[in-house]
């Protein structure tokens, strides 16, 4: 099942089960998906994948602001849409599973110093697809590179 099919079936259930926060996040979803769609390219598990989780950044990032900026009722707002866009997310890695798989790849790589972090981070984010974010991996790898 593609993932529209799945946030349609969402949809129509949030509808009966007359959950507003529910809707609201799974509208933005779709509404999203639905522009992915018009831009003209293939759309792929990836590129799916890839869109929730700019759609995510944006609300840990305004998340931030609005909190910063003593707004709870924007805040909590936010935190409801990010939780549901989360759930929609594959499964993210604990840091210890990450700095094991980052550790393995340095090695196979071959890379010694911070300077060639730039050769292990798009091999990162290729193979884990959607299971770690790129901030995470980043600060890790700056961690394990001297």
């Amino acid at each position: 099942m593609t993932l529209l099919e799945t946030i349609n079936k969402d949809l129509i259930a949030a509808m009966k089960a007359k959950e507003p926060v529910k809707l609201r996040g799974i509208r933005l979803i779709k509404s999203a998906l639905i522009l992915l769609n018009t831009e003209g390219k293939a759309v792929t598990e990836e590129a799916e994948i890839q869109m929730l989780q700019k759609m995510a950044k944006q609300r840990k990032e305004s998340l931030e602001i609005y909190s910063a900026q003593n707004r709870p009722d924007l805040a909590i707002k936010e935190q409801e849409e990010l939780e549901i866009i989360e759930s929609y997310l594959p499964k993210q890695m604990g840091t210890d599973e990450l700095k094991v798989y980052l550790t393995a790849l340095i090695a196979k790589l071959g890379v010694s110093s911070g300077k060639e972090m730039g050769k292990v981070m798009p091999v990162a984010l290729k193979e884990l697809g959607g299971t770690a974010d790129g901030k995470s991996i980043s600060i890790l790898l700056k961690e394990l590179l001297p």
